[in-house]
């Protein structure tokens, strides 16, 4: 299957992290639903994907937090209340989120293998045979094309797997994120040599840092089950490392796009939030310029 080229419409969202580094509030609250301005985390990464042409979306959640399932379910008490309060305008609004794409939900259990490749294999039936897209739930993109359209053009173009980047000089991003090394092919696209998991700070072999945003071929849940049997006690299932790193090995081919004209926005940590919640609370068109003042006051 490799070079495949079938249509990338589906795609898997992994939303079952604790989010531990918000406690106490993510006790109650799924970190993936913390709101932006009026819209939760999640749906920012959602809006990306449907903007994109996928029209089926599997999330891997918790069983612990109903939570995401129940927001992009219809609501019949909700609509009722609404309805008799004249709200037409508000039960549209919740109508358009229901409807967004073919929505689907498989639980992460607990207790077992961690890591990005234990999140992604619950999902492997709600793929099946098809190539897809993988996101992360506690970050995401605003651009014009979306960063999600990005990946799968290039995957329609050259045919194997993508890999989305952004590029940094950083130093200290070597501790942060993986990346890639390769040879360019077009003006943002490089076709991946090799992919490095965190190299350590000062010690990144490229400026092309892996970012939330993979084009994926459904071998890589067999990759990866073969990876988890083989795994030490206590050690880490990576999606990049135990999936796309064996099949490059193997020959499939992976391309590193990146990603151009796109925001990010890293909402999976406290700093990262506030700051988002700031520059798109300036960029309001209904409170923007008063909460320019209002900042302008307190700085």
């Amino acid at each position: 299957m490799v070079g495949s080229r079938s249509k990338v419409k589906k795609a898997v969202i992994v939303a079952a992290g604790f989010g531990t580094r918000f406690l106490p509030a993510s006790k109650a609250i799924p970190k993936v639903m913390f709101p932006v301005i009026d819209k939760p985390i999640i749906q920012y990464v959602v809006e990306d994907l449907v903007e994109s042409g996928i029209s089926d979306i599997t999330f891997v959640v918790s069983p612990y937090f109903p939570e995401t399932k129940k927001y992009f379910e219809p609501s019949v008490v909700l609509n009722e209340l609404l309805m008799k309060a004249g709200k037409e305008e508000q039960i549209e609004k919740l109508k358009k989120i229901e409807n967004l794409a073919d929505f689907h939900f498989v639980e992460q259990k607990p207790g077992g293998t961690i890591g990005t490749g234990a999140a992604l294999l619950p999902a492997k039936e709600a793929v099946a045979d098809e190539p897809f897209f993988l996101s992360w739930a506690d970050e995401f993109y605003l651009g014009n094309p979306p960063r999600a359209k990005q990946s799968i053009d290039v995957y329609e173009r050259f045919g194997g797997m993508v890999i989305g980047c952004l590029r940094t000089t950083d130093p200290r991003d070597g501790d942060r994120w993986g990346f890639v090394v390769g040879d360019k092919v077009d003006k943002n696209v490089v076709r991946v040599t090799q992919l490095v998991e965190k190299p350590g700070e000062g010690k990144a072999p490229s400026e092309l840092a892996t970012m939330s945003g993979q084009v994926l071929l459904p071998e890589v849940f067999d990759y990866l089950e073969e990876a988890r049997r083989g795994l030490l006690p206590g050690k880490e299932l990576y999606v990049n490392v135990h999936g796309m790193g064996k099949m490059l090995a193997d020959g499939y081919p992976i391309y590193g796009v990146e990603f151009q004209g796109c925001r990010y926005f890293d909402t999976g940590d406290k700093l990262g939030y506030l700051k988002t919640l700031v520059e798109l609370g300036l960029e309001s068109e209904e409170f923007g310029e008063e909460f320019r003042e209002y900042l302008k006051g307190l700085v």
